[in-house]
This record gives structure tokens, C-alpha cells and sequence, in this order.
């Protein structure tokens, strides 16, 4: 614990107004030895070596090391308890996403019924906008004291995460709605800022969530946030989380590896637990032309999944202190690696852009980038416990609020658009749904319409769920039937009307010249005038 730092000092959210969590992700985590590979003959880092299916994990379905709980989970605040917001998030108004429910819900009955979503993230606490539409995944960082495996959500990130997927809420003044509401999310706590590994396994107890006393009722100020401030590199816990990143795996001092990534991907599959995969969560480092032997069991891992027909989504990254952004001038050496997104044949990353349409700052470039959405100015559930309302900022730097902001957040709107998508074509599978999503997407003015900002473009959820691809073969997809032209029958084999057309032009010109004689001779032969 970061020195300074009261034990049990409570990150704290507003109900309706801030939400404990910070949602930009993909800063360096910790040092993780690397094995050495050769490197690309071209010396390009972009394209990860060759899929190693000898480091598929098992599923051990618990975590794989002992953790102990050091900061108490997100709670509601005092201040904003009745505040409600009414206000649909630009995000929705710019992907049209009320249109695309209705395509689909005419066409199925409902917006992404029966399609299940797994949530890789923080865990998920139960929102009553989820109605019974949340089930447990599994628990890989700690036994939740009286809950469903991966159903605490002591960090705040991923309850916003699933929010995004699938909200439905039982308000009408409310404009917010997730963009699956029919969906049922799956959720597996997999990281947490909040614990750390125990070296002691049993020594220590978890900290008491409510540790200090709350501003008094009115405040225009607010306690410093502990539950989930971003930290360093070196996991002090103490850096503005909006600035230093956040929930990012690896990271010292804090739960969550690529380790427990790999199993939990390849349980999912195993088990036929999830349509569609979102990972909000990443592994930043160098690009040294070297892969990690958990970046190896990762790329196993999605590799498979994709072979079992399962969508997998992963947030492309934030550039951040410690996660330089891919700048240099050749696209094709990063010299930051992201995982999961690296493996791109198998995942479909996401950036993020912001309201006005352009490329967020913090979103990592790369090659491997697949499309983008709406990652700024987010509003999504309360992630605190108890809490029935929504959320649009979050108190991670000191006592001033900010606005929710990530990659990790655009990546669910990509997410629940799949949901959507195998909803409406029930027959389509998974690399068919991603080829929809970038076919159908926005694309950007560069060669063959994709480049290492947004991937193929902001996705376009109304022609994703529309649109008829030449792609598409086999039936996957319905297609239009063929519009014919209300043309009169060509007539090439009469030459009459030709015929018909030359005599009456003929006939014109010989009037015509007969006309001009007359006129001619008759002023010839007329007396001058004296």
C-alpha cells in the first residue's frame, strides 16, 4: 500500500452522477520475462509469430495464486444520491443504436435475446437493469464473501463495461439503454486493483469497505478516492488513474494475468458458456521482436475460441506514461505491443473515438486495430453496491471529478453490436459477424479503406444488421431479392423504325432546300428598288 494512504480509505462514486472506476486501460504492466523469438525476417513487429498450440491452458476455474484484498470497494457518495440522468450518451445518438434495436427486434422479437456475452473484466455487481440477465462466470481472484463467483465488482470497471452490452432500464425518463438490453451477461472477475498477491496466503483478512466517515451531507468536495486509483508501473496505487492507466494486467501489486486470461478464453469454449467475448482489460509492453510466454498461451487461447465460433472483442489500448503511443512513422513497427489485440486474425480490436468523430487521443495505434466506437463522455451503471442509477463520472484524481473515458468502454458498444448481429442472422458464425462489422463499418480515406487508427472505420450498427454483402456466400445471410427495371422490351431486330426515322429526316432536308431556292430566286429577280 501506497505510503500516505490510510488503510481502508474508500473510493466513493455519486449515485446517478459518479462512478468509482476509470476505464482507460493498457498501460505497462509489470516486467514479465520474455522468451526470445527469432525475429520477422522483415523486422516488422506487427504480425505476432506463428500460433503455439502446445501452451493451450486447461481451466483451472480458480485464480492462479493467492490474493489478499487491500482497499476497500467502490462505494456510493453522499453527494448527487437524487440526481437522475435523463440524457442519452452521444454515443448512442451517433450510432443510431434506438434504430438498429428496432431492425432487430422486428426481425427477432427481441434486441439480442438468448445471445450470451462474457464479461472478462473486474467482475459484475448486480444492477437491476439487468433484471435476471446476469449470470456467474468464475472467479479468478479472490472467494467473494456471500456472492456468485464473479459477481463483486470491488473496482467499478466492469459493472460500467456490461452496463454498455446490455442495460435495460425500467425507467422511460431514462435515455440511457445498452446496446444488447435483450442479452445475458456472463461475468468473470479476472483482475482487480484492489488486491494484491498475498505472500502470507491467509494471513490477512479483507479491509473494511466503509473505513472512513463520509462528507458531510451538501459537500461540494469529496473524500480522495482509494478503491481503484490507476497507480504507477509500479503499482504504488497513489498516480490519477485518468492519466497513468488503469485496469491493465501484469501489473505489480495489483490481481490479474495473461495467465488467467488464456484459461478463462479456453474454458468459455470449452463449455459453450458465451456467442461473444469482451475483454476490456490489456497487456502493454515494448516491441522487441520477442513474445511472452503468456502472451503465448493468450494468442493459443483465442485462437481456439475463434475455432469454436465464439466473437471475441478486446479494447485496443491507451496510450499512457508508461504505454507510449505508436507514433513513428512506419505502422508496421510498433514499438508498443498490445495484447490481446495483437492477435488480430483471431480478435477484433477496438479504439476509440471522441464526440466529435476524430481519433481519441489516448487510443493506441496499430495495425492490428479492427474498427472503433464512442469511448469518451461515457455514462453507464452505477457500479456500486446497492446503487440503482447511472453514472458519468468518477473521482480518480484527488477530490476532482472526471469524465469516464476509455478504450475499454468502446469496446462493449463493439460487443454488443455482435450481439445484435447473431441475433439477426441466426446462421452467420463468427468470422462471418466480425467481417460484417468491418465490411459494414465507416471507413476511413486510406488504401483498401483501413488504417492504424480506426482499424476499418467507426462501426455502423444500422448497415451491419442491413446491409447485403457479396461476401456472403452460401446463405449465411439473407439476401435481397433482385430489383428489375420497369423498362419496355428492346426492339434489335426490325430495321422499320430506323427506316421510318431516316425517310422523315430525309424529307425534312429536301423541303428544306426547296424552301431556300424559292426564297433565293424570288429576291433575284426582284427590280432594285430606285
Amino acid at each position: 500500500m501506497a505510503a500516505g494512504r490510510p488503510f481502508g480509505l474508500t473510493r466513493r462514486t455519486t449515485t446517478a452522477v459518479f462512478a468509482g472506476t476509470i476505464g482507460v486501460l493498457a498501460s505497462l504492466g509489470g516486467a514479465v520475462p520474455a522468451q526470445a523469438q527469432t525475429k520477422p525476417a522483415d523486422g516488422y513487429f506487427a504480425t505476432p509469430p506463428p500460433v503455439d498450440m502446445s501452451k493451450l491452458l486447461p481451466d483451472s476455474r480458480q485464480p492462479d495464486k493467492a490474493y489478499k484484498q487491500t482497499k476497500g470497494c467502490v462505494q456510493r457518495s453522499v453527494l448527487g444520491q437524487n440526481i437522475v440522468l435523463k440524457n442519452r450518451p452521444w454515443g448512442q445518438d451517433y450510432l443510431q443504436i434506438a434504430k438498429a434495436q428496432e431492425i432487430v427486434k422486428a426481425a427477432t422479437g427481441s434486441a439480442g435475446g438468448g445471445i450470451k456475452v462474457a464479461v472478462v473484466d473486474t467482475g459484475v455487481t448486480h444492477h437491476p437493469w439487468f433484471q435476471n440477465r446476469l449470470l456467474s462466470g468464475g472467479e479468478y481472484v479472490a472467494k467473494p464473501n456471500g456472492k456468485q463467483d464473479g459477481l463483486e465488482d470491488c473496482d467499478g470497471h466492469g459493472t460500467e463495461v456490461a452496463g454498455i452490452i446490455a442495460a435495460k432500464p425500467d425507467n422511460p425518463e431514462v435515455g440511457f439503454i445498452g446496446v444488447a438490453p435483450d442479452a445475458t451477461i456472463v461475468s468473470y472477475r479476472q483482475l482487480s486493483e484492489n488486491y494484491e498477491p498475498d505472500k502470507q496466503a491467509g494471513s490477512s483478512t479483507p479491509p473494511s469497505s466503509s473505513g472512513t466517515n463520509p462528507p458531510p451531507s451538501g459537500s461540494n468536495t469529496a473524500l480522495p478516492p482509494s478503491g481503484g486509483g490507476g497507480g504507477s508501473s509500479e503499482g504504488d496505487g497513489t498516480s490519477p488513474g485518468q492519466s497513468n492507466g488503469g485496469r491493465q494486467l501484469e501489473k505489480a501489486g495489483t490481481a490479474g494475468t495473461l495467465k488467467t486470461l488464456a484459461q478463462i478464453i479456453r474454458g468459455i469454449a470449452d463449455r459453450h458458456e458465451a456467442d461473444v467475448i469482451n475483454m476490456s482489460v490489456d497487456n502493454c509492453r515494448t516491441a522487441d521482436g520477442s513474445i511472452t510466454e503468456g502472451e503465448q498461451q493468450v494468442q493459443a487461447a483465442v485462437h481456439y475460441a475463434a475455432s469454436q465460433n465464439i466473437v471475441i472483442i478486446a479494447a485496443a489500448g491507451n496510450a499512457t506514461d508508461t504505454c507510449p503511443q505508436n507514433n513513428q512513422p512506419d505502422a508496421r513497427k510498433p514499438k508498443t505491443i498490445v495484447t490481446p489485440p495483437w492477435f488480430a486474425d483471431d480478435v477484433l480490436s477496438v479504439g476509440a473515438i471522441d464526440e466529435s468523430g476524430s481519433v481519441a487521443p489516448f487510443s493506441v495505434h496499430g495495425p492490428w486495430v479492427g474498427v472503433a466506437a464512442p469511448g469518451t463522455k461515457i455514462i453507464s451503471l452505477d457500479p456500486a453496491e446497492g446503487s440503482d442509477g447511472l453514472a458519468n463520472l468518477t473521482y480518480e484524481n484527488g477530490d476532482k471529478p472526471s469524465e469516464i473515458q476509455g478504450t475499454s468502454f468502446a469496446a462493449p458498444y463493439v460487443a454488443g453490436l455482435a450481439a445484435l448481429v447473431k441475433a439477426k442472422y441466426k446462421n452467420l458464425d463468427a468470422k462471418g459477424i466480425v467481417n460484417r462489422i468491418k465490411q459494414t463499418a465507416q471507413h476511413p480515406a486510406a488504401p483498401g479503406g483501413r488504417d492504424s487508427y480506426v482499424g476499418y472505420g467507426v462501426i455502423d450498427p444500422v448497415a451491419a444488421l442491413t446491409q447485403v454483402l457479396p461476401s456472403e456466400v452460401g446463405g449465411m445471410a439473407p439476401a435481397a431479392a433482385p430489383q428489375t427495371a420497369q423498362l419496355p422490351p428492346a426492339n434489335d431486330r426490325s430495321s422499320t423504325p430506323v427506316i421510318v426515322a431516316l425517310a422523315g429526316t430525309g424529307g425534312g432536308l429536301v423541303a428544306l432546300l426547296i424552301t431556300l431556292f424559292v426564297m433565293h430566286t424570288i429576291r433575284r429577280n426582284r427590280p432594285a428598288d430606285r
